[in-house]
């Protein structure tokens, strides 16, 4: 399987996909990603089967595009997300400035 950059239409493996992540916004539940081929920087929520694209919209995040990946699951931590495939598991750290504290 391999999922593509909606800036550039490059293709990549899903390690090297979720390698690209950078930061978790836990407050908006974003994720930060950046494109290694074009360096285009996105924030993608992460759901079940599917990365869903879009803006924020208000106090919001309206997705507008989806991508399939089936299989992909996801578990918020307290300071970070952990995207599972399959077998492989990727922690993407919670950005400082937005810890959400109990």
């Amino acid at each position: 399987m391999m999922i593509p950059c909606l800036a550039c239409d490059a293709e990549f493996a899903p390690d090297e996909y979720f390698r690209a992540c950078t930061d978790y916004n836990r407050s908006r539940d974003l994720v930060a990603w950046t494109c290694p081929a074009c360096g285009n920087r996105d924030e993608m929520r992460v759901l079940p089967g599917e990365l869903g694209f879009g803006y924020p919209h208000g106090r919001r995040y309206a997705v507008h595009d989806r991508v399939r990946v089936p299989g992909l699951h996801r578990r918020r931590r307290d300071l970070r997300l952990d995207i599972t495939l399959d077998k492989k598991v990727w922690h993407v750290p919670a950005r400082a400035g937005h810890l959400a504290f109990r």
